[in-house]
């Protein structure tokens, strides 16, 4: 009699450890010596507050614009460039000096303001790109009447 109690028991053992095993087998099985894949790569959307439609030679107009990535990766980095193909006048942020036509320059934040300054007594059109380092990019195009 005992001894049929004893096999009951290692049979009973048995059932439970098979479980576990399976459990610890495919816990070790499901993972890889690969490093694990992290996206970095969001697109993201721009976001543009309505701006006048005229502008006189001399006069600033405000440029609010706020970066909506669909994501976060701390390590991605937005920068700016412009175009002005009509008209004449001047882009900058804040206090900084002046952009130059194409160059690129790195935006700190996400959010921020834009300066256009018209030099010129005609309509004014430009186009402001917003790119990060992984590629992504979005285009924005404005049109100014001239108020003379």
């Amino acid at each position: 009699m005992k001894n049929i109690r004893k096999q009951i028991k290692r049979g009973i053992g048995l059932l439970l450890i098979i479980p576990v095993m399976i459990l610890f087998e495919l816990t070790l099985s499901s993972c890889s010596t690969e490093e694990i894949e992290i996206q970095q790569n969001f697109p993201f959307e721009v976001s543009v507050m309505p701006i006048p439609k005229d502008i006189a030679n001399g006069e600033t107009i405000e440029i609010r614009l706020k970066i909506i990535p669909k994501g976060n990766f701390s390590e991605t980095k937005y920068y700016l460039r412009y175009f002005q193909f009509d008209g004449s006048g001047t882009l900058q942020h804040s206090n900084d000096p002046p952009y130059q036509p194409n160059d690129a320059y790195e935006l700190v934040k996400k959010e921020f303001r834009l300066y256009y300054t018209s030099t010129s007594n005609v309509s004014q059109s430009f186009n402001v790109w917003i790119f990060d380092n992984f590629g992504n990019e979005k285009h924005i195009s404005f049109q100014l009447n001239s108020k003379n």
